[in-house]
């Protein structure tokens, strides 16, 4: 079960790029269930998620880079390319996305909790600006099909 908040951020914090980041390309095969294909740094992985805006099943199958290369090109709308930084922040990790491509300046920053009420109990920080977690238009998936809008 993945269980996370969402969140825009307007300005990340100055010193966002001194965290480890990863390079992320990722791929839509199925937006009903979610069914993606994702690149992280070298690693690939076939992912199933389930409905649902706070809490939804996540289920990550690993693809070998052949597999990876072979599906992505059978994906529909958009490939989602962005830099994920790993932010400390208390207990948690802000996973702090820089969207580039046709969803920039899209920055959307991702917390993960082990239960709901640690997700609705979370304070953000500051630089947080408007939790969307309930808004399916900052889904990936959703992106992938429709793009970024920001006056929408």
């Amino acid at each position: 079960m993945e269980i996370e908040r969402k969140f825009l951020v307007m300005t990340p914090p100055e010193n966002y790029e001194s965290f480890p980041c990863h390079e992320i390309e990722q791929a839509y095969l199925c937006t009903e269930p979610v069914i993606r294909v994702r690149k992280e740094d070298d690693t690939c992985y076939l992912t199933y998620k389930s409905k649902g805006l706070l809490a939804r099943e996540e289920y990550n199958l690993p693809l070998t880079a052949e597999g990876y290369e072979h599906l992505r090109p059978k994906a529909d709308g958009l490939l989602i390319t962005k830099k994920r930084y790993c932010i400390p922040f208390g207990t948690y990790t802000i996973e702090l996305d820089i969207f580039e491509g046709e969803l920039t300046p899209l920055i959307l920053a991702e917390v993960e909790f082990p239960s709901e009420d640690e997700a609705n109990s979370f304070t953000p920080p500051e630089w947080f600006t408007e939790d969307v977690t309930y808004s399916g238009k900052y889904h990936n998936s959703y992106m992938s099909r429709h793009g970024y809008h920001p006056e929408a």
